[in-house]
């Protein structure tokens, strides 16, 4: 998975029921675009994510 500074992250629910979130990629910390990313979610939360099968990245075409 790649991603860059301002690109979106969902994570999708995981159970019936689950909601699913979304947010910006504030940071990339691995090396060519590879996770860890910092990501400010939709509720104002920030927090690091290693996205698994159940994350998708859409990024922004400049």
């Amino acid at each position: 998975m790649h991603a860059g500074v301002g690109d979106e992250i969902q994570v999708h629910g995981r159970t019936v029921g689950s909601a699913e979130q979304h947010g910006e990629i504030l940071e990339v910390r691995g090396p060519d675009g590879a996770p860890p990313y910092l990501v400010r979610f939709a509720d104002g939360h920030e927090g690091l994510v290693y996205p698994g099968p159940d994350c998708e990245v859409l990024t922004h075409a400049d």
